[in-house]
């Protein structure tokens, strides 16, 4: 049995003093850390719903218990937008000419 450390391993002091230092090799890895998806959003030529589209690009860099009110968000926008489609008054009915029945 040998007393060296191996090659592979660092002695606790020197790893605690380069984190210190900020001369650690490798960042800590936190799979819970927010990563952007870089989903392309192509617009659609409505202001409106465009801009709540690129709201999505805001759940980019929230962690995921945040996405819920982003999402949340989009989708009243989204429904908001089509409701008021459907409330615009459309173009005017043709008149009816005379001796026509309808």
């Amino acid at each position: 049995m040998s007393d060296t450390v191996p090659e592979t391993q660092i002695p606790v002091a020197q790893a605690e003093a380069e984190t210190a230092a900020g001369l650690a090799a490798e960042p800590e890895y936190d799979p819970a850390a927010p990563v952007p998806l870089n989903v392309p959003r192509v617009p659609t030529g409505d202001a409106e719903v465009d801009a709540r589209l690129e709201r999505l690009g805001d759940a980019d860099h929230l962690a995921t218990d945040g996405h819920l009110e982003v999402y949340e968000d989009v989708h009243r926008g989204l429904r908001d937008a089509l409701t008021a489609l459907d409330a615009r008054p459309g173009p005017p009915a043709p008149p009816s000419m005379p001796g026509m029945r309808s």
